[in-house]
């Protein structure tokens, strides 16, 4: 019979493969009837904190500095989680992991393009597990980064002690910042909550259309990255001092 609390070891081994975790936060999450047909009830997030100095120079749309950057986050991401991933599973407990969500150009699955819905999200791990919200423009708020951070996820059949209590409705209030940014003008304005569903208030459809015509417009490129709306977030803004 396994142990029941697992929670210390896991916190070693994830703090063991990140290389400076005051750059992270990290939140196990119940996810129990929240995932359809998933063996993996429980969830563990991770996010790590963006460059303030990339992300204050998003000024009209993407720099390609924070393109490369974006990716290379990413990819530190996805070697980090593997790395625990692997741990987990040689303690003798079952998990899968949940790769960084990567450019919507870059992918060749029909269903997501159709939706723009992965099976799981980041984010919904992310408020599950307490470390933050939605806001208006469907990015995921931290309460320690704000919007400034990208984020990892694995599940795992492992019952995790659920430390922070899940965050059920947005904290944006009336800030309409990223609302009044958004190029692709693609948010209503209407705050988010476990009930609402993302297209009541955003339209990801839009979003990812004119990100491609703004990395085409400036940077040459066949992809769709934006960042304005993380640049403008006063929450952000307030994390690191201004």
């Amino acid at each position: 019979m396994r142990p029941k609390d697992t929670t210390g070891m896991i916190n070693t081994i994830i703090r063991n493969s990140l290389d400076n975790p005051e750059d992270y936060i990290i939140g196990f999450a119940d996810l129990n009837g929240l995932i359809k047909d998933s063996a993996y009830p429980y969830g563990i997030v991770i996010g790590k904190r963006l460059d303030n100095n990339i992300i204050d120079s998003i000024i009209n749309g993407p720099t390609l500095e924070y393109l490369n950057y974006y990716k290379s986050v990413n990819n530190q991401l996805s070697a980090i989680i593997h790395d625990i991933g692997n741990k987990i599973a040689d303690n003798g407990f079952a998990c899968k992991i949940v790769e960084p969500s990567n450019d919507a150009s870059d992918t060749e699955d029909k269903d997501y393009e159709l939706t723009l819905r992965t099976p799981v999200s980041h984010k919904m791990i992310g408020t599950r597990a307490g470390l933050g919200w939605i806001c208006k423009t469907d990015l995921f708020i931290s309460k320690r980064f704000g919007p400034r951070l990208r984020l990892v996820s694995l599940l795992t059949d492992y019952p995790l002690e659920v430390s922070e209590l899940p965050i059920n409705k947005s904290r944006c209030g009336t800030c309409s910042e990223c609302v009044d940014h958004c190029p692709a003008k693609a948010a209503t304005g209407t705050l988010w909550d476990i009930y609402t569903d993302r297209d009541l208030f955003f339209n990801a459809h839009k979003c990812r259309d004119t990100c491609r015509e703004l990395t085409k417009s400036r940077l040459h490129l066949d992809s769709s990255t934006c960042g304005i709306c993380i640049s403008v977030c006063p929450i952000g803004k307030t994390k690191h001092g201004r």
